[in-house]
């Protein structure tokens, strides 16, 4: 006990780091575009058509301390089964503003591209829904999206992208 009565502190807790705190603190649709392709040419549709969904992460820092703002951005294509037909196109960049504390510098990056689109992804899945029911197709409920896998892709392409660079022909 210290001499005032009260226990002392335990070594191994003042150790410890400030826990991360994370707060959504808005998100939103900063663009989306739907071409329904099948109505405007009257197409005609047999089988299963075929879905190709591409995502692309982007991430910045915002003026107010602690606050980022994270899109994913996401291209849904659908082409009729032979591919040689496209049915719709659907692009939607969706974005969410971020409050975080107690992540490392180091951390920040890998943070902001992996685990704040998680947090948004049930959102957008939800927009990419409702749209393609409201354009007329089967809802389409996407799959989930492994961030981690798609980061480390990224950054094997960045690093590519670099060694290139630094190659002289």
């Amino acid at each position: 006990m210290a001499e005032n009565g009260t226990t002392a502190p335990k070594p191994e807790a003042a150790a410890q780091p400030n826990p991360v705190k994370m707060q959504i603190l808005g998100q939103f649709i900063r663009d989306m575009s739907f071409e329904n392709i099948l109505a405007q040419k009257s197409l005609k549709v047999e089988g299963r058509p075929a879905i190709s969904v591409q995502v692309a992460l982007d991430a910045k820092k915002r003026e107010e301390e602690n606050q980022f703002e994270v899109a994913t951005k996401v291209k849904v294509e659908s082409k009729t089964e032979s591919g040689d037909a496209t049915l719709f196109i659907l692009e939607l960049d969706y974005a969410g503003v971020f409050h975080i504390e107690n992540v490392p510098d180091e951390q920040m990056h890998p943070f902001l591209m992996i685990e704040c689109p998680r947090m948004l992804f049930p959102f957008l899945r939800r927009v990419v829904n409702d749209v393609t029911r409201d354009g007329g197709f089967p809802p389409l409920n996407l799959d989930n999206i492994d961030f981690v896998q798609l980061y480390r892709q990224d950054m094997a392409r960045r690093a590519e992208a670099q060694k290139a660079a630094a190659t002289p022909n």
